[in-house]
């Protein structure tokens, strides 16, 4: 969880102060808040002061949502700054925990990687895609970057390609997969991923020169996993929206219909090839709170996009549509198929 501003653009260390107090606002949304918090010192260079953030979120006494996640970035940062020890104690620790999501599995696999652990970050990688993708028919989207770093590393140590990565080849050239007009074979050919760490600068100007030019769209679809992100509101949420703000009625003239549009709108989004489709779910408190961060009214519909685009930036989106056999997005307890995916095709 990086963000996405380019460093140039950016105050990093006013940002994390600006995101500490947000953080002491709403806390609620502390931990996202202090994640992103901590992202921007390390880029700032204060590095310690990321790793005083991980320790207030592992101290706290609320569960934290994703708690292998913040050791996964904790081991990672100290690693950068010469506390090697703790960060593969603490990686080790996270593989023996072996955590149902991805994403602490690519950090620490990437911090192995990143100092030339290439065969303990593939045997990571490996572990994870075991434990996430052993028997899964359609690998969902947070698992992608776990077979594509799997792949890059594999390529880095020359083992031919068997199973998995000929699924992460057929992911990244996927119909309407950003960045699909490089095959993962040139993208990690090692020549390309050592010339990075070239002392020649006209040689590593080149190469990144190369790699913008083709790969710009493949990052930014990374970095978003769900570049469009439906607001759905449940039934008690909207009748409470609705009566507090009756501006919005126009916006949303019964529960009924509101479901429908939001299905009506991710299958019209598919059919014109839009990757990555996915839903978050919206509750009063936390749109006021947002309302109130921007300045502006919650009876203001323009805020509802970029309430739902925040909302997924924090993590929040769920995919869209369900998996074969899923319950339905919107809550009724039915499957999708007998739901609001009936006559899907």
């Amino acid at each position: 969880m990086r963000p996405d501003t380019p460093a140039e653009n950016v105050d990093h260390t006013a940002e994390a102060a600006r995101l500490e107090r947000t953080a002491g606002l709403y806390p609620e949304d502390a931990e996202p808040l202090l994640l992103q918090a901590a992202a921007h010192l390390e880029l700032s260079g204060d590095r310690p002061a990321a790793t005083t953030l991980y320790d207030r979120l592992l101290a706290s006494q609320t569960g934290l949502e994703e708690p292998f996640l913040v050791r996964a970035l904790k081991a990672s940062n100290l690693w950068e700054y010469g506390h090697e020890a703790e960060a593969r104690a603490i990686i080790d620790g996270v593989r023996a925990a072996s955590p149902r999501d991805p994403a602490p599995w690519v950090i620490v696999a990437e911090a192995l990687e990143a100092h030339d652990e290439l065969e303990q970050a593939q045997e990571t990688f490996t572990e994870g895609a075991r434990l996430l993708l052993t028997d899964v028919a359609e690998p969902p989207y947070s698992t992608h970057p776990l077979l594509f770093g799997r792949h890059r590393v594999r390529r880095m140590l020359g083992a031919p390609h068997d199973d998995w990565d000929v699924l992460a080849d057929t992911l990244h050239t996927a119909p309407g997969s950003p960045g699909a007009q490089v095959t993962l074979d040139e993208l990690h050919d090692p020549k390309r991923v050592w010339s990075l760490g070239s002392d020649n600068p006209a040689e590593l100007a080149a190469e990144i020169s190369r790699l913008r030019a083709e790969l710009g769209t493949y990052r930014e679809a990374l970095s978003r996993p769900f570049p469009v992100a439906v607001l759905h509101w449940p039934k008690a949420e909207l009748t409470e929206l609705v009566t507090a703000y009756p501006a919005l009625s126009a916006e949303y003239p019964s529960h009924e219909e509101h479901l429908a549009t939001i299905e009506a709108s991710l299958r019209e989004l598919a059919s014109s090839g839009t990757p990555n489709l996915g839903i978050v779910t919206g509750t009063v408190p936390s749109y006021e709170a947002f309302a109130a961060s921007e300045g502006a009214s919650p009876a203001d519909s323009a805020l509802l996009p970029q309430y739902a685009t925040t909302l997924a930036a924090r993590g929040r989106a769920v995919a869209w549509p369900p998996q074969r056999g899923a319950a339905c997005w919107c809550g009724s307890g039915r499957g999708y198929g007998e739901c609001h995916g009936e006559g899907a095709a």
